[in-house]
């Protein structure tokens, strides 16, 4: 018989007929002239070596070895002793291995492909193939011992006699595979293996045979079972959720159905959960598209507010990223980040820095301790950011309208990644980072005139297709920046053909649409204010922007009805400045609109902002009178 090779945990379990399982161990057995058996490390598929026996089995963890039933299976040959050989001559590499008792409360184990690999000695050595090892009678052997061991051992030493043959390479459909398959499903029939076995061995029938594998789906349907009964433990539903992600099919009415029914049962364990089972499980989440589970995701995010401290670098990243797809927010996070993130932010990884900048951009939070933290870390190690890890951070505070106390030499190092590494940065990455820098009225003119350039403008069309409206967009704001706001600009401008008519979009990048509650709330008292409705909402400038309710004035001051607009002398924009307009943690105003209400007041207009949060907490009379206190200081100047 040939020796055997990578025996798992419940295949030495075979051989000793007990029900302990142990760590996988792989090893290769030698034996020496003098039958001694010595365990070696090996990481290749294919093992050069003399030819090999086995006389005995070096148990693990000291654990007892029944010798008796290892002189059984190995009893159709024996022994051949070789001479003796220095242990640096004999070659052998260590292959990927799976721990099913650390793998039950972590990701799913990752089965690679199998690769042969043959590795030259000389005319002593036999080339011995890994494949071979599964040739003959020795897994046929085996398999009986398993048949003798309660279900979860037999699983498990199925899963990772299956697990073997994906590694090495066998195919789907030979008669080993075959056999290992059949014993499994019959396994399978009696519904009494314990969750973690079950994701095994569905995750090495997913390595062999994919998602059409009927193995899978009779292992997702007894998963099913458990699931229904609510027997699965945290650290199960992860494992449960691993597997899911790699073989759902949505068209199945059964596994929505068990996804479903998971869900449920995850969040009455959700105050069970480690810091790691979290990041795993909202990453599942992401990868089988689970948007719609709002509830679970939001438990998740409060679960993690809390162990907060507990996740590692890796982790947070992990966490942030699914809660910015998944599209959910708890304001607890954002309070655990205050706490925990600032300490850790200086010496951090960048990646780190740019995800947790980017999340407070997507979520419209506006923190003042994380920004600090991030601007700081910016001024010391900006250097070892990446390009885009640098445009995130700068775009979030941009858009966040945050100004840091260190902006003097925030900007200075900006400037300074700029002037090294202007060639390196993508066109698109650049143009966002110095669109974010008008938002806080930082006008980078020695860059806007490279990006102006013809060259430049040539770099943004990728393989002669037109430019995106966004950019063409944030190209035509810094444009009204250098025309408005920097009058000094001497250098080149943005041609006018690539100007866009109107800022307003589907995806409100340059301005918010004004809400329509508010305008309703507003409209009443206004039309009593002014004596009518000598006012028109959403009218659109020369330049693009929107303006939610225009007020014409004449030379002395007064409102003119709609039909003597033609006699402007002023024109007074009234801002209804819904919530969409602000921070979500803030009375602050985006930096899309506080550049917007900057472009205004330079073209001319009077600009006055209704704010939600003051108007809507008054009474009916008293909002006549706010928006007179508002309005007519304004028009009353011109009366002088």
């Amino acid at each position: 018989m040939k020796s055997i090779a990578c025996i798992s945990s419940s295949v030495r379990a075979a051989c000793q007929q007990t029900s302990t399982c142990f760590p996988l161990n792989r090893g290769l057995i030698r034996c020496s002239s003098v039958s001694r058996c010595t365990n070696v490390d090996f990481t290749s598929r294919t093992v050069v070596a003399q030819q090999p026996c086995v006389t005995g089995v070096r148990s693990l963890h000291s654990m007892h070895v029944n010798t008796a039933v290892v002189q059984q299976v190995s009893a159709a040959s024996a022994p051949i002793p070789v001479p003796e050989k220095r242990e640096d001559e004999l070659t052998v590499y260590q292959a990927v291995r799976h721990m099913p008792s650390k793998a039950a409360s972590g990701s799913a184990p990752h089965l690679s492909s199998y690769s042969p690999y043959i590795k030259t000695q000389g005319n002593e050595a036999a080339l011995v193939s890994i494949q071979s090892l599964f040739e003959g009678d020795v897994i046929p052997e085996l398999c009986s011992r398993l048949a003798h061991l309660p279900s979860n051992d037999r699983a498990e030493g199925l899963a990772t006699l299956l697990g073997a043959c994906a590694e090495f390479g066998l195919e789907a459909n030979s008669p080993l595979v075959l056999r290992l398959k059949s014993e499994c499903l019959g396994l399978l029939s009696n519904r009494d293996i314990m969750v973690a076995k079950l994701c095994h061995l569905g995750e090495v029938a997913h390595a062999l045979e994919g998602h059409q594998s009927a193995m899978v789906t009779e292992v997702l349907d007894s998963i099913g079972a458990a699931v229904e009964e609510k027997v699965v433990s945290p650290s199960e539903a992860v494992r449960v959720y691993s597997l899911l992600a790699l073989s759902y099919n949505p068209a199945s009415q059964k596994q929505t159905l068990m996804l479903s029914t998971l869900h449920t049962h995850t969040q009455r364990l959700v105050h069970r959960l480690r810091a790691s089972q979290v990041s795993n499980i909202l990453q599942c989440l992401v990868k089988l598209q689970q948007r719609q589970a709002i509830s679970l995701v939001l438990r998740l995010s409060q679960r993690a507010s809390r162990i907060f401290k507990a996740f590692s670098d890796n982790e947070i990243i992990r966490v942030l990223s699914a809660l910015m797809i998944l599209g959910q927010h708890h304001e607890d996070i954002l309070a655990a980040m205050e706490k925990h993130l600032p300490g850790r932010l200086g010496e951090c990884d960048p990646e780190l820095i740019s995800t947790v900048m980017e999340y407070c951009l997507q979520m419209r939070c506006r923190s003042e301790l994380i920004f600090e933290a991030a601007a700081e870390n910016f001024v010391c190690h900006a250097e070892k950011h990446t390009d885009l890890q640098i445009a995130k951070q700068i775009v979030a505070m941009g858009r966040l309208n945050y100004l840091p106390q260190c902006s003097s030499q925030m900007f200075k190092k900006l400037e300074s990644i700029l002037s090294t590494r202007f060639s390196q940065f993508q066109p698109r990455s650049l143009i966002e980072v110095l669109h974010a820098c008008i938002h806080l009225e930082r006008f980078p003119l020695n860059y806007i005139s490279k990006v102006f350039s013809l060259y430049f403008l040539q770099r943004l069309q990728a393989q002669g297709e037109p430019l995106d409206k966004n950019a063409l967009g944030q190209l035509t704001q810094l444009h009204l920046s250098t025309s408005l706001e920097c009058t000094y600009y001497r250098g080149p401008r943005l041609p006018h053909a690539l100007h866009v008519l109107r800022f307003s979009s589907v995806d409100q990048a340059f301005e918010t649409p004004m809400e329509s509650l508010l305008y309703k709330h507003v409209k009443g008292p206004l039309t009593q204010l002014l004596g009518g409705k000598f006012f028109s909402t959403s009218i659109l400038t020369p330049t693009g922007y929107t303006i939610d309710v225009e007020i014409c004035l004449d030379e002395k001051g007064y409102v003119l009805p709609l039909s003597q607009w033609d006699h402007t002398y002023k024109r007074m924009a009234l801002c209804l400045d819904g919530q969409n307009r602000f921070c979500s943690n803030t009375q602050h105003l985006l930096g899309k609109e506080a550049t917007k209400r900057r472009h205004l007041r330079r073209m001319g207009y009077e600009v006055v902002q209704i704010p939600y949060f003051e108007f809507e907490r008054l009474r009916t009379k008293e909002q006549v009178q706010y928006l007179h206190n508002k309005i007519f200081p304004t028009i009353f100047k011109f009366n002088h």
